[in-house]
């Protein structure tokens, strides 16, 4: 029977070839759907590829909140999960029935070995490290020449707000974009308020489009608490989806930054 190692070092073993795979993660769904992988479940969260979202695969709760009996009425042979997207203690309950291998996503490096793994793992060995390469291309492309590293927080969350920090993959995404992220050295997920932000010397504000909401009112009222900041709604599947989406991630983040560039020099 073959092994297989996740990135936690689990050793995953599997009977068969999987036919019948529940991924647990929305940014690994889509991944799947890119290897041409057939899923038999997702969450309610895996909103690509739109046609299995909306119309053809059985959804099995939330990313921390699982239905096992979902589940087991759909016969896995495989579970796909993330260390940080799904709940600990229901990920070693799953495991006890099912194979079930795990992600850990802090860098890009950390994704595309996930890639190439995953693909090693559903039998799409090939195309998951032809999807790898051509990611790595086109990161490889990116040419983002900011007047300067700006100072910047990146919002996940709001009341309490919530940002980014060290050893995440925002903030591996954040420095490609020659951004420094004003919460690096500090907790993953920090807890922050205006006046901290206003105190870090923080000249950008980015506010994530998950996973909470973040609209043009909240901008606003932001920008008439910071008002010397560039506050900016920004598509946070492209700084946080770690599977295919990051074929879209290196233009989206030019674009930004070539965009951002008047504004910050403006402020300087």
């Amino acid at each position: 029977m073959p092994s297989f190692t996740d990135q936690l070092g689990r050793i995953v073993t599997l009977n068969h070839p999987p036919t019948r795979i529940i991924s647990l993660v929305p940014s690994q769904t889509e991944l799947l759907y890119s290897l041409g992988v057939n899923v038999v479940g997702i969450t309610k969260f895996c909103v690509h590829p739109e046609n299995w979202f909306f119309r053809e695969k059985p959804r099995i709760g939330g990313t921390k909140d699982i239905h096992p009996e979902k589940i087991a009425a759909l016969q896995p042979d495989l579970i796909i999960a993330n260390k940080e997207e799904n709940d600990r203690e229901q990920i070693e309950s799953l495991a006890a029935s099912y194979p079930v291998w795990v992600s850990d996503i802090k860098t890009l490096a950390d994704a595309l070995a996930m890639i190439r793994a995953v693909g090693e793992l559903v039998g799409r060995s090939l195309q998951g490290q032809a999807l790898a390469a051509q990611i790595q291309n086109k990161f490889d492309g990116l040419s983002l020449t900011p007047a300067h590293s700006p100072h910047t927080a990146y919002l996940i969350w709001r009341n309490p707000y919530m940002a980014a920090g060290s050893d995440t993959f925002i903030d591996d995404m954040l420095r490609r974009c020659g951004l420094s992220n004003v919460f690096a050295g500090q907790d993953r997920y920090p807890v922050t308020n205006p006046s901290v932000l206003a105190a870090s010397g923080c000249e950008l504000v980015l506010l994530s489009s998950e996973p909470y909401p973040f609209r043009g009112k909240h901008m606003e009222e932001l920008q008439s608490l910071l008002p010397n900041a560039t506050i900016r709604l920004v598509d946070g599947e492209l700084f946080s989806w770690y599977g295919s989406r990051l074929l879209l991630a290196p233009a989206y983040f030019q674009d930004l930054i070539r965009n951002l560039t008047p504004l910050l020099k403006s402020r300087e």
